[in-house]
C-alpha cells in the first residue's frame, strides 16, 4: 500500500510537534516521522501477508531503539556501536506494547512487528512519549486494523500547576511524573510514580492527562484525513458456533464447580481434567471431523469466572472484593545478607535481599542524556519454578525488568538524602511463589529488606494490585487480585504507596469505559487494602534497625576546605594511595570537600579518618607535637610532624644551653617532642626543642604516616 506523502504541524502547550508520512522507509506497511521540538522519532509496522499455520493470538513484538547520533554521541564500549537492548529501551518498548496490543482486533493474528527509532533527541524532552503516538500514527496510515487512534502524554505537576508533557527540569521539581496513554473515548494505561501524593490528586492528573491526550489524537486524525487508505479485513467469526454450545453443555457445570477453590495448583489441575474430558467427548460426538476445543473452552471459563465474580459476587478463592489475603512475613532470615525479608500474601511470595555498596558500586549507565549514575537499584527476577513451569532462561526478561523498574519507583521517593546515608543500595527480589501481584510483593519485600538493613527511610511502603470486572454498566472492583482473576478480568491496576500517599502506580485497561467514578473507586479501595498491607508489614519490623551489619562496609563522612583537597589526595594521589595501603580503606572525595571513607572495619575507618584530619589540621602556634627527624642540615634539623607537614628546628633551639653540631642532639629518624613557635607568611613552619623539654614524649601521638 503506498500512501501519499503528508505533513501536518502544531503548536501544542507552546511546543511544536509535527507527523509526516509517506515520505520515509515506504517499503513498510505504516510509517511515520513525528517531531517534538528537536526530538524526532521514526516509527514503522510492517505485518506479514500470511497467517503463521496454527496461531490464534497476536504476534506482535514492539522494538524502541535509540541511536548515540542522535544526541551527538559515540557509543561507549570496545564495538563502537549499539548493541543489545539497554533497560531504557527495554522499558520503553513495554510502555508502547501495553496500550497497543488491547487495540488491535483478536482476530489479526499476522505476524506483526513495530520498530521506533530515535534520530534526533534534545536534552529536554523524552522521546518515550512521542514514540507511542507514533507507533498509534504508523498503525492509523497502515492496513492493519486498529482501534486508535492512541495517544500518550506525560504529566508532572509544579506548584500545584500540572504541565503537559515537562522537560527535564520541570521534572526535577515535580511531584509526580506519570505517562498516560488514551483513546478519544477512555483512558487505556498509566505508568508513574509520585512523592505520596494523594490519591485524589492523582484521580485529578489523570483527568488532566486525558484532556491533554485529545490535542495529540486530533493530530493523528489530521494526519490521515484525506489519505487513501484501506484496511484488512479479518475473518468473521461465528457467534453461534455449534462447538462451543456442546462444550458449555458437557463442561459448563463441571467447571463451575471447580472454579470456587482455594488452591491454585487444584484448581489449575481439576480444569486440565475438564479440559481432557470435554475433548474425548467432543470427538465421540464428531468422530470423523477435527474439532477444535481450545478456544471454545477458553471462553467458556472466562466468561463463568466473571459471572460468578458479578452476579453471584464469588471470588474464585471464596474471599470478599475488598479483602486482602493472609500476609505472613519475617527479616533476617538470611544472615550474611546485610538485609533479608520474606514476604508472603497468599500465594505469592517474594525473597528480598538488599546489600549495601560504596561508590565504587555505582551502576554507570551509558545514555543519550550522557553518562548517568545510578546509586539505587532494584532487581527483579522471575523464576519458572514459582508457577511450576519449566523454561529457559538466559537473563531477565522484558517482563522481569519492567516489573523491577515499577518497584524501584515506589521505593525511591522514600529513600534517605546521599548527605545522610551515602551508600550505594541494591536490592534482588526472587519469586519464589506467585498468584498475583509478584511486583507489589516485592515491593513489601523489598521495604522490609531496607529496614533490616538498617537504611533510615522515610516510611514503610507498600504494595496492592486491584482488579476490575465490567459487564456493561455494573462493574466490580476488586482487592488483592489472583493470577486467573488478572487474566480474565478488564484491568490490572497496581498501587504502592506510604500511609500519606501514593508513590507508584500502573495501569493496564482492557475495555473502554472506565470513568473517573471507576477510577476513583478504584484508588479508594486500594488505598484501604494498602493500610492493611501496611499494617501488617508494622507487626514484623516498626522502625529501621539502628545500625547496618556488620557485613556491610562502614562508611564515615567527614566535610573539608575545599582548598584541602589537594593535600589529601597529594601530588599524583601519592597521599591518598598511602592512606589506602596504610589502612585498606575506600576512600571518595568530591568536590564540594565531602569525604567518605568506607571499610566493613570499624578500626579502619576510625583510623583513616584521624589521618585526614591530621592532613587538613593547621598547625597550631605554642601546641606540642611528637614528630620524627626527616633531615640533618648544618643549621638545624626538619622534622616531620605527620601527614606531610614538616618545621625547622634551629640549631639555636635544640637545647638550653649552645649546640655545636646538630649530630650532638639529633639523628635522623629520632622521634622527638618540638613546639610550633612560629609560621611564615610563604608557610613555613619554625619548630623549637628546647621549649619542650620538660614535657613526657609519652603522652604525645607521633602521627606520621
Amino acid at each position: 500500500m503506498t500512501i501519499q506523502p503528508k505533513k501536518v504541524d502544531a503548536r501544542i502547550f507552546d511546543k511544536h510537534y509535527g507527523l509526516e508520512t509517506g515520505s520515509l522507509a515506504r517499503q513498510a506497511n505504516g510509517a511515520v516521522f513525528a517531531r517534538y521540538e528537536d526530538t524526532a522519532v521514526l516509527a514503522t509496522v510492517v505485518a506479514l501477508d500470511e497467517k503463521s499455520e496454527g496461531e490464534d493470538f497476536l504476534p506482535l513484538t514492539i522494538n524502541y531503539q535509540e541511536k548515540s547520533s542522535a544526541a551527538g554521541k559515540i557509543p561507549g564500549g570496545y564495538f563502537k556501536r549499539e548493541g543489545r537492548p539497554n533497560e531504557k529501551e527495554v522499558l520503553t518498548s513495554r510502555l508502547i506494547d501495553r496500550p497497543i496490543r488491547p487495540l488491535i482486533p483478536s482476530g489479526f493474528t499476522y505476524q506483526t512487528q513495530i520498530i521506533i527509532t530515535v534520530f534526533s533527541a534534545d536534552a529536554d524532552h523524552d522521546p518515550d512519549v512521542l514514540s507511542l503516538t507514533a507507533a498509534s500514527a504508523a498503525l492509523m496510515v497502515s492496513d492493519i486494523p486498529f482501534d486508535g487512534p492512541l495517544a500518550a502524554v506525560r504529566v508532572g505537576r509544579v506548584g500545584g500547576a500540572f504541565i503537559c508533557n515537562p522537560t527535564k527540569k520541570d521534572l526535577a521539581e515535580s511531584d509526580m511524573n506519570i505517562i498516560v496513554a488514551g483513546t478519544k473515548d477512555a483512558i487505556v494505561m498509566v505508568e508513574g510514580g509520585a512523592n505520596e501524593v494523594p490519591e485524589t490528586e492523582i484521580v485529578d492528573a489523570l483527568m488532566f492527562a486525558h484532556q491533554c491526550i485529545q490535542e495529540f489524537i486530533k493530530l493523528q486524525e489530521d494526519l490521515i484525513s484525506g489519505l487513501d487508505i484501506q484496511k484488512r479485513v479479518l475473518d468473521s467469526t461465528d457467534a453461534d458456533d455449534p462447538v462451543q454450545a456442546e462444550v458449555l453443555a458437557y463442561a459448563g457445570q463441571k467447571l463451575r464447580e471447580t472454579l470456587i477453590s482455594a488452591s491454585k495448583s487444584e484448581r489449575k489441575q481439576r480444569i486440565k481434567n475438564i479440559r481432557a474430558e470435554t475433548e474425548e467427548h467432543l470427538k465421540s460426538l464428531h468422530p470423523d471431523e477435527e474439532v477444535g476445543v481450545s478456544k471454545p473452552f477458553e471462553k467458556i471459563l472466562k466468561d463463568l469466572v466473571r459471572e460468578l465474580i458479578v452476579k453471584d459476587k464469588v471470588r474464585l478463592d471464596g474471599r470478599g472484593y475488598a479483602d486482602v489475603r493472609n500476609i505472613y512475613g519475617e527479616v533476617g532470615f538470611l544472615s550474611r545478607a546485610h538485609g533479608s525479608a520474606l514476604f508472603t500474601r497468599g500465594e505469592t511470595q517474594a525473597a528480598v535481599t538488599a546489600t549495601l555498596g560504596t561508590k565504587y558500586d555505582e551502576q554507570r549507565i551509558d545514555s543519550l542524556e550522557g553518562d548517568i549514575t545510578k546509586t539505587f537499584m532494584l532487581h527483579y527476577n522471575f523464576p519458572p519454578y514459582s508457577v511450576g513451569e519449566v523454561s529457559f532462561r538466559l537473563g531477565p526478561g522484558r517482563r522481569e525488568i519492567g516489573h523491577g523498574a515499577l518497584a524501584e519507583r515506589s521505593i525511591i521517593p522514600v529513600l534517605p538524602k546521599k548527605d545522610q546515608f551515602p551508600y550505594t543500595i541494591r536490592i534482588v527480589s526472587d519469586v519464589l511463589e506467585s498468584n498475583g501481584s509478584s511486583s507489589m510483593a516485592t515491593v513489601c519485600g523489598a521495604t522490609l529488606s531496607l529496614m533490616d538493613a538498617g537504611v533510615p527511610i522515610s516510611a514503610p511502603v507498600g504494595g496492592i494490585a486491584m482488579g476490575l470486572i465490567k459487564e456493561g454498566d455494573d462493574f466490580v472492583i476488586l482487592t488483592d487480585i489472583l493470577g486467573d482473576e488478572d487474566h480474565l478480568g478488564d484491568m490490572d491496576f497496581k498501587v504502592a504507596g506510604t500511609k500519606s500517599g501514593v508513590t507508584a502506580l500502573q495501569m493496564d485497561i482492557k475495555t473502554t469505559g472506565v470513568t473517573k467514578e471507576i477510577l476513583s473507586a478504584a484508588l479508594e479501595q486500594a488505598k484501604n487494602a494498602r493500610m492493611t498491607v501496611l499494617d501488617k508489614m508494622n507487626e514484623i519490623i516498626q522502625v529501621p534497625r539502628g545500625d547496618i551489619s556488620s557485613y556491610a562496609p562502614r562508611i564515615i563522612t567527614i566535610q573539608i576546605s575545599q582548598d584541602k583537597i589537594k593535600d589529601v589526595i597529594g601530588s599524583g594521589g601519592k597521599t591518598i594511595k598511602k592512606i589506602v595501603e596504610i589502612t585498606g580503606v575506600q576512600i571518595d572525595i568530591d568536590d564540594s570537600g565531602r569525604v567518605n571513607i568506607a571499610s566493613p572495619d570499624r578500626d579502619a575507618c576510625d583510623k583513616a579518618v584521624k589521618i585526614v584530619e591530621g592532613i587538613v589540621a593547621e598547625i597550631e602556634v605554642g601546641k606540642i607535637y611528637r614528630g620524627t627527624v626527616k633531615r640533618i642540615l648544618d643549621f638545624g634539623a626538619i622534622v616531620e610532624l605527620g601527614y606531610g607537614k614538616d618545621g625547622l628546628v634551629h640549631i639555636s633551639e635544640l637545647a638550653p644551653t649552645r649546640v655545636k653540631n646538630v649530630t650532638d642532639i639529633l639523628q635522623e629518624k629520632d622521634e622527638v617532642l618540638v613546639m610550633c613557635i612560629g609560621k611564615e607568611h610563604d608557610g613555613k613552619i619554625r619548630l623549637s626543642r628546647k621549649a619542650a623539654l620538660d614535657e613526657n614524649i609519652e603522652n604525645y601521638t607521633n602521627s606520621a604516616m
